[in-house]
């Protein structure tokens, strides 16, 4: 069976973003590399991402979809086309993936944002994540992950230095 995992970016204090969407903070750190952005992206081939967050990165990105070629569906509650390279999905999230996961193919990376990352994680549907420390502390914002009752055991598989970045990698166990 494929794996979903994450891959993000966090603030040391667990920030995803501030609370006006700002990744300014991301940017400061001093970086080395891609930060194994590339090799991940090499075994991706389907990309699962939230409408907000969707929405910022095609601002960010003037309009160019960043993940061209990989198989990208974003979820959304509005009715809106596809368009050449993204399928809207206004279904039920858990059981679109779910079925994904049953299909033949590489990783699926859950890019967010975290309203999404924490209903799959609520239905045991993430397989691990990769989590990318940034050098800042930001006080306030969108949390990475939102307060639960969740509890999932996670097996650290490697750690990464980047830079002045910190890169976990889990498994869910």
């Amino acid at each position: 069976m494929r794996k979903v995992v994450v891959y993000i970016a966090t603030s040391l204090d667990g920030y995803i973003a501030t609370n006006d969407d700002s990744l300014d903070w991301l940017f400061r750190g001093e970086i080395e590399g891609d930060a194994g952005y590339s090799e991940f992206l090499e075994s991706v081939d389907t990309v699962l991402i939230g409408r907000r967050t969707y929405d910022w990165v095609m601002d960010q990105e003037k309009g160019n979809y960043p993940y061209k070629g990989i198989e990208s569906y974003v979820f959304t509650k509005r009715t809106q086309e596809n368009t050449e390279h993204v399928s809207f999905i206004n279904e039920d999230i858990s059981t679109f993936t779910r079925e994904l996961k049953k299909q033949e193919g590489k990783t699926i990376w859950l890019v967010g944002g975290g309203e999404i990352i924490h209903t799959l994680m609520r239905e045991k549907l993430v397989d691990g994540f990769i989590i990318s420390i940034a050098p800042s502390l930001i006080g306030k914002g969108i949390p990475l992950f939102k307060e639960s009752d969740i509890e999932q055991d996670l097996l650290l598989t490697s750690v990464k230095q980047y830079g002045q970045f910190a890169q976990l990698h889990y498994e869910v166990k």
